[in-house]
């Protein structure tokens, strides 16, 4: 039976993941390669398991601190030589979900949550959100439990542009109406 799609042996594998790192602005786990490169049915978990440590082992990519991967000059010019190969509708697919994981990193570099849990049972909530230049604003919250303060980080990290605008508005409205 043919296998359908763009994936067809180790090969195809390999030069797809080398399409992926190319293109990524940080370090990637396995899974980000594999969710990366999951544009087309016929690519498994397992394929991009197979070839990781054999591209290490070429020279293409390298292992980086906590089991992340980045790729390497040799891999790059390989890369940049084969990846006309890539199915277009792959490609595409795949510089897509590239540029959401690009924009979700860089993103996250700049809001930043923690939990601290507190003497009485309750949890602080900090958020910190920066820019290029530096803080912008740091607030601190106070959750009655855990599973609210779990909550209130992931809204603050999704809504941290949201928060600060809204209190930017609020606070220099309130500084219109006194002058």
């Amino acid at each position: 039976m043919q296998r359908l799609g763009f994936v067809h042996d180790m090969l195809d594998v390999k030069i797809l993941i080398l399409f992926v790192l190319a293109r990524v602005n940080y370090p990637v786990t396995m899974q980000q390669i594999y969710e990366l490169c999951y544009q087309d049915d016929s690519l498994s978990y397992f394929d991009v398991c197979a070839a990781l440590p054999e591209m290490i082992a070429s020279g293409h990519i390298r292992e980086v601190d906590n089991e992340s991967y980045e790729i390497t000059e040799k891999g790059k010019s390989d890369g940049a030589a084969t990846e006309d190969s890539i199915a277009y509708t792959v490609k595409c697919r795949a510089e897509n979900a590239i540029d959401r994981f690009n924009r979700q990193i860089h993103r996250s570099s700049y809001v930043k949550t923690k939990i601290i849990p507190r003497d009485n049972g309750d949890y602080s909530v900090m958020m910190a959100l920066d820019d290029e230049m530096g803080s912008l604003m740091t607030m601190e919250l106070l959750a009655p439990n855990q599973r609210q303060a779990v909550r209130l980080c992931k809204l603050l990290e999704k809504k941290a542009e949201t928060v600060y605008h809204l209190t930017m508005a609020e606070l220099l409205d309130e500084e219109d109406e006194v002058d």
